[in-house]
């Protein structure tokens, strides 16, 4: 009896011995794996840093409020996205800005705001008064995102905390990268020998999507139509790749940091993508709406008072701010 209860507790102590190293072992590779996880995220930053510092570019232009308290303390954030009309097609001078949005989000309601306004819009630009007024899109060829930020701010009586510009060859490179956009067709048109179809979702990869929303004279909406169809693209860009994956993936950013520049951080980007990114998922477009009228030989897009304040109380309230009367 006694020499079984010896091997009761021999055997027992075995098992007991067994559990535990087979515990070590797991708990082993789980501190591995953080650790591996934790060199990858490490080097991801390093490389980040270094990518950052090639797409960083201040603006200049006056802040209306401190716009790194906003990011730090996960408040609404605006930020303007310039889109220029170079960059492909053979196009390598500076160029003008075909797309100009207002995009706000607001990580309490978890919504995002896009708002277009019409690259032709009339305005007066508060660093070159001899040449006001001005087409907006005119603000960028004369003082680059420092007039162009100034402007709209000073215009829209709201403030722009961040920008990020980016031409037709970054946003081709930046759509290929992330494997193409779908996308439903507003409108059934032809472009450039590719044929979209109305209310037909169909797979663009970056040259398609620039076709898509390049297209302009073929729209009945002219400009206005274009816009939209920009806004699409951005939309379905933003569901798909603001993510802390891409922003940790120095793949992706290299490829088109030529082509962007932003004064977004690395720290900022970080932040965004970890507590903004739902906001992306629910995405309301918005537009200013102007009237066609010649002015000194030129075509302007000129937006009432009415318009112009429903816009600006649109991006305010999405901001939490108190709205215009």
């Amino acid at each position: 009896m006694g020499t079984q209860n010896i091997k009761h507790r021999e055997h027992h102590s075995y098992h007991h011995r067994r559990k535990r190293y087979l515990k070590y072992r797991i708990l082993a590779g789980v501190a591995i794996l953080l650790i591996g996880m934790g060199s990858y995220v490490g080097y991801a930053w390093y490389k980040l840093s270094q990518t950052s510092q090639v797409i960083y570019k201040t603006s200049g232009a006056p802040k209306l409020r401190s716009a790194s308290d906003v990011i730090n303390k996960t408040k609404p954030v605006s930020i303007l996205l310039l889109g220029t009309d170079t960059g492909a097609l053979g196009r390598s001078y500076k160029g003008r800005t075909d797309t100009i949005m207002m995009m706000t989000i607001n990580p309490k309601t978890q919504k995002t705001t896009l708002m277009s306004l019409p690259r032709d819009m009339k305005v007066d630009l508060p660093g070159y008064s001899a040449y006001s007024p001005a087409k907006i899109n005119a603000a960028y060829t004369y003082g680059g995102t420092k007039e162009t930020i100034a402007t709209l701010q000073k215009y829209m009586n709201v403030p722009i905390d961040y920008y990020l510009l980016i031409n037709m060859g970054g946003l081709e490179k930046a759509i290929n990268k992330i494997g193409g956009l779908d996308i439903v067709s507003p409108l059934t048109f032809t472009y450039e020998g590719t044929k979209f179809t109305k209310n037909k979702a169909m797979h663009m990869d970056g040259k398609t999507a620039l076709k898509f929303s390049r297209m302009r004279y073929d729209d009945p909406r002219g400009d206005y139509g274009r816009q939209q169809r920009q806004r699409l693209v951005i939309e379905a860009l933003m569901r798909k790749s603001i993510s802390y994956k891409t922003v940790l993936n120095n793949d992706f950013l290299v490829d088109i940091a030529d082509e962007m520049k932003t004064d977004l951080t690395r720290s900022q980007l970080i932040k965004l993508a970890l507590n903004y990114r739902h906001s992306g998922k629910n995405v309301k477009s918005e537009y200013v709406q102007g009237t066609s009228k010649k002015i000194g030989g030129q075509d302007f897009e000129v937006v009432s008072s009415v318009e112009r304040l429903r816009a600006t109380n649109i991006l305010r309230k999405s901001l939490g701010l108190s709205l215009e009367k």
